[in-house]
């Protein structure tokens, strides 16, 4: 299970893009009102649900349906792990919405391969061909496109200056060392150094993949994977500086029951000046400021530091984006949907309004904010990808992945029965 091309050096190396297309079954949406009218009504299942966002895309809709008067977009929009829960179960009955969020991957390919999603590589040539070759291979799968990207990005770590200046912190670290003595020096200062959504488990499992990367090296997360051992010294290291960390006690009070986007989520505690850092993807200013105040001026941004003596390189990033893939038989608006998702107008607006990373080339001059021009130069510079390891591999894997790091941040199991965990799920999955 799980796609090999994902975390290979050529998903950013890619100079040609596939196109998208579409083929035939029954399933949620897709609805014709069967009268005189002949309105088709699509339904649209994505996670969008903070500001301004989710105005956004609602707005986009009506914009599309005025476009297109004989259709109907019905939106369902779900918190990340309510989405993950209800995709689980309708994977699992044959049946999914017309169109809904996908990182690809793992979870896409084991859709694609049980028959439920679109092949639509032929469908949507030529306008797929003006995206971002970078952004479209999570959604590639034995060369046939499955997905539309709408976003791409990275995980890395946005810090309060204010805070940092505070504890006497001059610059953002470099080094596993030098993080480490910056949690220190926050915590001396009477700073809380770290905010965790710890009750989600996805946000923790960050650590440990980045972590991995850097004491093993990027293409060490696919072989490993396609070897079924994660057994190996590198992986067991990075549990251990992950150890090292917890040990000494930078997150939130009570993070091991926060969630990340409520009012006392992670985010929110970033946005509101209660902690200094979160490990999070390109997305999080928007989530800082729609569940806390937001940090404006004072917000930064930095990559995951290098681990001294590791194999990984500073330059090899962790991270993915955001698409949108059709149940196998959707009409033919919903593949004019995502036509007008991926247009340059589309784009421009995502761009402007929510802070997006464009997917369409002309879109990157809409970059105005300081931070996510960080990140766009940091996946330019960028030398390896690794996709989110609970979307690049299997899903039991991933979830594996996700417990076993939860559980080593909650100090009931060790850098070694993390790597023992993930190795025997890998194993009776593939």
């Amino acid at each position: 299970m799980g796609d090999p091309a994902l975390s290979r050096r050529g998903f950013l190396a890619a100079s040609a893009a596939a196109g998208l297309g579409m083929t035939t079954l029954s399933a949620c949406g897709g609805d014709s009102d069967g009268g005189s009218s002949g309105t088709t009504t699509i339904e649209w299942w994505n996670i969008s649900t903070t500001e301004p966002a989710k105005t956004v895309w609602a707005a986009l809709a009506r914009k599309f349906e005025a476009q297109n008067p004989k259709v109907k977009i019905k939106i369902v929009q779900m918190e990340n792990d309510a989405y993950k829960s209800k995709m689980t179960a309708l994977t699992a009955s044959g049946k999914l919405p017309d169109i809904f969020h996908t990182w690809g991957g793992g979870v896409l390919k084991q859709q694609v391969d049980a028959g439920l999603v679109e092949d639509l590589t032929d469908r949507t040539k030529p306008w797929g061909d003006a995206l971002l070759p970078v952004a479209k291979e999570p959604y590639l799968i034995d060369d046939r496109v499955y997905g539309i990207p709408f976003d791409i990005g990275m995980i890395g770590f946005w810090y309060n200056k204010a805070l940092f200046a505070k504890a006497g912190i001059s610059a953002p670290p470099t080094t596993w060392s030098g993080f480490l003595d910056a949690v220190r020096k926050l915590k001396s200062a009477g700073v809380t150094p770290l905010a965790l959504a710890g009750k989600e488990k996805w946000p923790g499992m960050y650590y440990w993949a980045y972590l991995a990367m850097r004491t093993a090296g990027a293409e060490a997360l696919e072989k490993a994977y396609d070897d079924k051992d994660f057994t190996g010294a590198p992986f067991v290291e990075a549990g251990e500086h992950l150890k090292e960390l917890v040990g000494l006690q930078p997150f939130q009070k009570g993070f091991l029951g926060a969630a990340y986007s409520s009012p006392t989520g992670q985010a929110a505690a970033v946005g509101n000046g209660k902690a200094a850092m979160e490990l999070m993807g390109q997305w999080a200013p928007v989530v800082q400021a729609d569940a806390g105040k937001g940090l404006g001026k004072d917000l930064g941004f930095f990559p995951f530091p290098a681990v001294e003596g590791g194999k990984g390189a500073l330059t090899e990033v962790f991270g993915g984006g955001g698409g949108h893939a059709l149940r196998r038989g959707a009409p033919q608006e919903a593949v004019d949907f995502l036509k007008f998702f991926a247009s340059e107008a589309t784009d421009l607006e995502l761009v402007k309004k929510t802070g997006t990373l464009p997917v369409v080339p002309a879109a990157e001059s809409a970059i105005a904010d300081p931070n996510i021009k960080a990140v766009q130069e940091q996946l330019k510079k960028a030398t390896g990808f690794q996709l989110y390891l609970d979307q690049a591999y299997a899903p039991a894997v991933g979830q594996e992945v996700n417990d076993s790091v939860a559980a080593l941040i909650a100090g009931s199991r060790s850098p070694e029965q993390v790597a023992q965990s993930i190795t025997k799920t890998t194993k009776e999955e593939q």
